[in-house]
This record gives structure tokens, C-alpha cells and sequence, in this order.
């Protein structure tokens, strides 16, 4: 049964201005240290890809609080959502702390698609209950 569904967009230029006025400071604010990670690696080889790469977690951020009905408030904070890859590519969810202890409480799951193309970051998120019979 679905418990909530959230979309964003998010306009990348929005986000670089951001950064160019708060620099990393404003990375490390809204990305967890494995995003981080991919950040710092992204925007080493070409800073527009970092760029993006933060536009789409930001993204996918606001649609996971979304989905959840509470917004960024807590338990839910930029750094206690981690949005990340498998190896195959496919995005997924990673929580942590206090957020991670009430989206578990409430027996949830959450699946996550990312996309951006030259201006713009998308993100959709449905948030389930996970299926518990057997």
C-alpha cells in the first residue's frame, strides 16, 4: 500500500548560484559523506557534472519529504538522506539516525528516480509499506 508519493524539479542554475555564494560549505549542508564522496569525485573531472549531481539529490531530497508528509523537519534532515547508486546505476534511498529508526517503525520503503538534462533536476519518490505477509 502506497503511504505517500513526491515529485521535485529543481532549476540547476538555482543551485550553482547557491553554491557559488556558500561554496562547499553549502555541498556539505545538503549531501551525506558517501554523496559527498561522488560530489567531490564528479566535480574534479568536470565541475558541471558535480553541479548536476547536487541539483539531483537536492531534488530527490524535497521528494522523498515529500512522500513522507513531513518536510525538512525533524527526523528528516538533508544529511539523514542519502540518495545513491548501485552498481547497475539504479538509485536508491539511504537513511540514517533518527530518521532511519521512524521511517523503520513505520515498516516503509522508499523508491527514488533521479533525471537531469541541461537545466533542470527531476526526482519522483513513492514511499510504500513494505509487504509483511507471508
Amino acid at each position: 500500500m502506497i503511504y505517500g508519493i513526491g515529485t521535485d524539479l529543481c532549476d540547476v542554475r538555482r543551485i550553482q548560484a547557491t553554491f557559488e555564494r556558500r561554496g562547499q560549505r553549502f555541498a556539505e549542508r545538503v549531501l551525506g559523506p558517501a554523496e559527498l564522496q561522488v560530489f567531490q569525485a564528479r566535480s574534479e573531472r568536470t565541475p558541471a557534472r558535480g553541479l548536476r549531481f547536487l541539483a539531483t539529490r537536492f531534488s530527490a531530497k524535497e521528494a522523498f519529504s515529500k512522500a513522507i508528509g513531513m518536510g525538512i523537519r525533524h527526523p528528516m534532515s538533508w544529511r539523514a538522506c542519502e540518495i545513491l547508486n548501485e552498481p547497475s546505476g539504479k538509485p536508491f534511498i539511504r537513511l540514517n539516525g533518527a530518521l532511519a529508526e521512524w521511517f523503520d517503525a513505520r515498516g516503509l520503503q522508499a523508491h527514488v528516480t533521479v533525471t537531469d538534462e541541461s537545466d533542470y533536476a527531476a526526482s519522483f519518490v513513492v514511499v510504500s509499506h513494505r509487504n509483511i505477509s507471508t
